[in-house]
């Protein structure tokens, strides 16, 4: 193991650190507590090429002037970003975010104020019965923490097939297949994407599709997967709300070129997802569910939303600690409502606030 590891490694054995920021060769930040603060501590050219050696390159993802950036992740679960100069100007640039090793059940969620117990159950049930779930929020936000920590309610018997750009997902059950998109060699060739990998998902006969990330045209494979019987697909992607999810998820699926009517994508995603659940991270360092929101088809040939539970902010003592409190705000029963009470997965007493 060369020097520019050990460093990296010293830093990684902090359980207070969140992130590491290594910004070239003369600036190192990282992330506490949702605070970044800059250290002593900096990295030669020679430790980034240790680096690259020991992490990206013996795992065979190739780091070069035609392949300038590129994701990994650690054995701890840490996820590795680096993008090389020139594209960072300052030099190259690697992004370490932190597995969190106390996280273990959504209980421990709970206990963080993630969300409330009434939220945890309605999610629990919603696993169980297997509706489509998309994980919302910006990066560093915590949707995929929430998303592993409800796969663990997700039935032993079931088979998995997870499909991500960097394979960072921690799950747990034995009959899981994990897979992870390639990129091209040097000569341009071999490259796998997350819609070849989706495609070929559904010749595996999976019980249940996790995809790590959507970002492009696979968002059309995942909602015909999603429509072709494979109910319980959990995925996850970037936005700011519920409603921008929506509308974004519609022009996923416009860039895969796909000839259809507006109106008929908007019917695919209304009929097709179910649950959005929209998470933010607070500045005080928190990570809480800002909205549980039920898709309901289409309305007025808009995709049709009911948020079911939100957090409600109040203001901020003088530490700086957001005051809030999580409310059921629904109009009406979710559509799954009744099979969900009859198959013994939920009460309506989960709606009461």
């Amino acid at each position: 193991m060369g020097r520019g590891l050990d460093k990296l490694k010293e830093l990684l054995k902090d359980s207070t650190i969140t992130e590491i920021m290594i910004n070239g060769n003369d600036k190192t930040f990282l992330e506490i507590e949702g605070v970044k603060h800059q250290i002593e501590v900096i990295f030669s050219e020679d430790d980034m090429k240790d680096i690259i050696e020991e992490i990206f390159t013996k795992v065979g993802k190739i780091v070069s002037y035609y392949n300038p950036y590129g994701d990994v992740c650690m054995e701890d679960g840490s996820r590795v970003n680096i993008i090389t100069y020139p594209l960072a100007r300052c030099g190259t640039t690697i992004t370490v975010r932190k597995f969190n090793r106390e996280l273990h059940t959504l209980d421990d969620l709970v206990k963080r104020g993630t969300l409330n117990q009434k939220m945890a159950d309605f999610l629990i049930a919603c696993i169980k019965g297997r509706v489509n779930i998309l994980f919302s929020g910006a990066t560093g936000s915590g949707k995929t923490t929430t998303m592993e920590m409800l796969s663990h309610h997700i039935p032993e018997q079931e088979r998995l097939v997870t499909i991500e750009d960097t394979a960072e997902l921690v799950l747990h059950q034995n009959n899981l297949v994990p897979m992870e998109t390639r990129t091209p060699d040097k000569d341009g060739k071999g490259e796998v994407t997350l819609r070849d990998l989706i495609r070929n998902a559904l010749r595996m006969r999976p019980d249940r599709i996790i995809v790590g990330e959507v970002r492009g045209p696979e968002a059309l494979d995942m909602i015909q997967a999603m429509s072709t019987g494979h109910r319980g697909t959990l995925a996850v992607i970037h936005g700011n709300s519920p409603q921008e999810i929506t509308s974004r998820m519609e022009t996923l699926i416009l860039s895969s070129g796909i000839k259809l009517p507006v109106e008929e994508i908007r019917r695919m995603i209304g009929n097709t997802l179910n649950i959005i659940i929209q998470q933010e991270r607070f500045s005080d360092g928190i990570r809480r569910i800002t909205h549980i929101s039920e898709v309901r088809g289409l309305a007025r040939n808009e995709v049709s939303l009911q948020d079911l539970f939100i957090f409600y902010r109040t203001g901020k003592t003088p530490e700086g600690k957001i005051k809030g409190k999580y409310r059921t705000v629904m109009r009406n029963y979710p559509r799954f409502f009744a099979e969900f009470e009859r198959l013994g997965l939920l009460k309506d007493d989960v709606f009461s606030d």
